[in-house]
């Protein structure tokens, strides 16, 4: 504990921050920031290819234009615009080493099952609605109360969850995880063909090594390296992409996103403003009440406790619990995720959240909001300096990720394996989440089997009124399809 004379000297904005007290420094914050942009760049071309590409009811792309490429151009530029300003307002307010863009799976419900129904605005106008809700529900202690709810051991396993599905992002996008017959394959073929996968192991083996040796930095210097060494292939192997123009797949052995290069333009901005539209209700008039009401139930269940399975996980993993199993300034983070959301649908990206690569920085040292200030910058630069998001290929990055998986893994230990009637829903949750690619369908099994368990054993007082709530909850969030098809929604 510092004396009251040392807590004197301590400058007004390391208090605000908590940098000492968290036992960090200016120089970790910065790198961890670096670190956590670098993993989840790829957002920034990944989200136009998806929102970017979809046309609405009246075949219009986002913005209203017929035009592909000024679609994918605009997305961009609003993705890293909207990504840079909610992260530092999460580094600012929120105080916590978290870093939000738009929400993969959110932005594919929006660009898949909600635009060819209607239009871009209304379709933007829901994820709007969803946002309000969801930061009302903050503001009356609603989703803090949900929180608290939640036992200690599925908190633990959302953690752990979160390590499995971060760790299987990261081989998906490397293409060492590919589906096919059966399921799912290894690599190419069954082997490891091709200098991107090359490039891969380099990375992945000497992560391994940096960080089984606890080198600082060395998640870092392993993202740095492997770019180099990517960029080097590509100059002389002349790889190229594994996809062509329209996504398919043409190349097996190719780059994955990014082909590693440097540009011949370093410069260049596009006005994103032409996506600013938006039609508040519309959508309710569009596929009627019930419709629009269920997918709006839809986008902010899975925001709702996307978030809080990812603060929990990354919170576990920094080490940022306080004494009462709680997070300092979590009202302050949820409030910023819920403003997030509004922000993704007025500024036409699909609603924005906290990221679960922020477990990159938060590997590499981050404890406080001044690494989402370093990310939140580098977005926003991302608007206007080309090599930011286009020279670092997912075969580079993703070894980060599957590093990063195992530590947030090493949360498993602190359950109680021997105590079925909470190891069962904990196992649950912790395999759903990489099986069915959401960290939503694993929350919502976890605590709809420990309900059903404590029914059966006779142990309903063990269940707080909150979790019967959300039990409830998750059960109609299953059951959505279902009930369209017996209310005859399409």
């Amino acid at each position: 504990m510092a004396s009251t004379d040392t807590a004197h000297n301590v400058p007004s904005w390391d208090r605000w921050f908590h940098l000492t007290e968290r036992g960090s420094t200016l120089g970790t914050e910065i790198r961890g920031g670096i670190v956590t942009f670098v993993t989840m760049a790829y957002i920034v071309v990944l989200n136009p290819l998806i929102i970017g590409t979809a046309k609405d009811i009246n075949g219009n792309f986002p913005g209203g234009g017929s035009d592909i490429g000024v679609s994918i151009s605009l997305v961009a530029a609003a993705t890293a615009l909207i990504a840079g300003l909610m992260t530092i307002f999460m580094g600012l307010y929120g105080r916590f080493p978290i870093a939000i863009a738009a929400g993969l799976g959110l932005n594919g419900f929006l660009a898949f099952g909600l635009a060819p129904q209607m239009t871009w605005a209304q379709a933007f106008g829901l994820v709007v609605v969803e946002g309000i809700i969801v930061l009302i529900l903050v503001l009356t202690g609603f989703r803090t109360a949900v929180f608290h709810a939640v036992p200690d051991a599925l908190k633990y396993s959302i953690g752990a969850g979160i390590g499995l599905f971060i760790a299987l992002i990261g081989l998906v996008d490397a293409g060492i995880v590919r589906g096919g017959v059966p399921l799912i394959t290894f690599a190419v073929n069954g082997s490891l063909a091709g200098w991107p996968t090359f490039t891969f192991v380099f990375g992945l083996l000497l992560l391994v090594v940096l960080t089984a040796l606890r080198v600082r930095g060395g998640i870092l210097i392993g993202l740095l390296v492997t770019t180099v060494l990517a960029i080097f292939l590509e100059s002389t192997q002349h790889v190229g992409s594994m996809n062509d123009e329209t996504g398919k797949m043409t190349n097996p052995t190719g780059w994955g996103l990014n082909v590693p290069s440097i540009p011949h333009k370093f410069v260049g901005f596009v006005n994103p403003s032409p996506l600013f539209k938006l039609d508040l209700f519309g959508a309710f008039t569009a596929i009627g009440s019930l419709a629009a009401g269920l997918a709006v139930f839809s986008l902010l269940l899975s925001d709702f406790f996307d978030t809080i399975g990812t603060v929990t996980g990354l919170a576990e993993e920094a080490n940022l619990m306080n004494a009462d199993g709680e997070v300092d300034h979590l009202d302050a983070i949820l409030t910023v995720d819920s403003v997030a959301a509004i922000a993704g649908g007025l500024g036409g990206t699909s609603s924005n959240t906290a990221y679960i690569e922020s477990a990159s920085g938060i590997a590499d040292g981050a404890r406080t909001g001044i690494a989402s200030l370093v990310t939140g910058g580098l977005f926003l630069l991302a608007m206007f300096i080309a090599p930011l998001t286009k020279i670092i290929p997912y075969e580079a990055a993703a070894p980060a990720l599957v590093i990063v998986g195992f530590l947030m893994m090493s949360q498993i230990r602190k359950i109680d394996f021997e105590d079925y009637e909470i190891a069962i829903p904990a196992f649950l949750t912790i395999i759903l989440m990489p099986f069915t690619y959401s960290i939503t369908n694993g929350i919502g099994a976890g605590v709809v089997s420990y309900v059903v368990i404590k029914i059966a054993a006779r142990k309903t007082k063990d269940v707080p009124v909150m979790l019967w709530v959300i039990a409830a909850a998750f059960a109609l969030y299953f059951a959505v399809h279902p009930l369209k098809e017996v209310l005859g929604i399409g």
